[in-house]
């Protein structure tokens, strides 16, 4: 039995088309497959630049045609051998494979709305409720912070005898920091001043590192503080970063590093 010249040519026709569609193009030899097409018409319709469509598409496949030009001429003038390429390429598959393995560890270990409400509650308590107005100035020693609290108990004002303030940042400014939570401050600083009522001064000299502070509080509010549906994002973010490096940790210990 024997094919007709027209049979023939169609079923040449029928046999070739579903392997030519699997590439979107053929560069010297090699394939680029219609997968990559996809993948990339995925990805820029995720971000939201722009919606699916032929054009979209013939771009793409320019770009890659474009592409894998340029790479068989890399390859051609040896730059696959140069170290310098060869360690970044080492790099950037490293940075794939760890990509991955995080992903999946997200996706087997999410963080739960119960441990987002727990995060956010202890933040809450650390914060307080909350917010002071809070003056200090900073002495190098104790018997220089004390002559400043018997001068303020003299009459003098506060805001005046900071400028001596070490604490050049505020020293001009009448030894002013602003509105803050107890929680922005060492403890032992805010714990000084939480004690005091508006407009109290500490009666002993406060020490942290830097030195000998007097503190003031001008004024007391209750915090404002962001509702558990503002902050959740940032919550599961660095709940997810914490889970992520306990399980890296995990991986180095049990891991032979010499």
């Amino acid at each position: 039995m024997t094919f007709k010249p027209a049979k023939l040519l169609i079923a040449l026709l029928v046999v070739a088309v579903p392997a030519f569609a699997q590439n979107v193009a053929v560069v010297n030899g090699k394939a680029i497959p219609t997968s990559r097409v996809d993948a990339v018409v995925k990805q820029v319709v995720a971000q939201g630049q722009q919606p699916d469509s032929p054009q979209l598409r013939d771009l793409i496949k320019k770009d890659l045609i474009g592409r894998e030009v340029m790479m068989q001429e890399a390859e051609k003038q040896g730059f696959g051998k140069n170290a310098d390429v060869k360690a970044a390429l080492e790099n950037a598959r490293q940075a794939i494979m760890i990509n991955a393995l995080v992903g999946e560890y997200v996706k087997k270990n999410p963080v739960s709305d119960a441990d987002i409400k727990a995060e956010y509650d202890r933040f809450v308590a650390q914060a307080g409720d909350k917010e002071y107005h809070v003056r200090h100035i900073l002495l190098g020693t104790e018997a220089e912070a004390n002559d400043v609290i018997a001068k303020i108990k003299g009459g003098a004002k506060f805001e005046d005898l900071a400028k001596q303030s070490k604490d050049t940042g505020s020293a001009a400014n009448g030894g002013d920091l602003d509105w803050a939570s107890p929680s922005s401050f060492p403890p032992v600083f805010s714990q000084a001043f939480v004690a005091l009522q508006k407009g109290q001064v500490t009666e002993k000299p406060v020490q942290t590192p830097n030195g000998f502070h007097v503190i003031k509080v001008d004024d007391i509010r209750q915090a404002k503080l962001p509702t558990l549906e503002e902050v959740k994002p940032q919550v599961a973010e660095a709940l997810t970063q914490k889970k992520l490096q306990a399980y890296q940790e995990e991986l180095v210990k049990k891991a032979k590093v010499q």
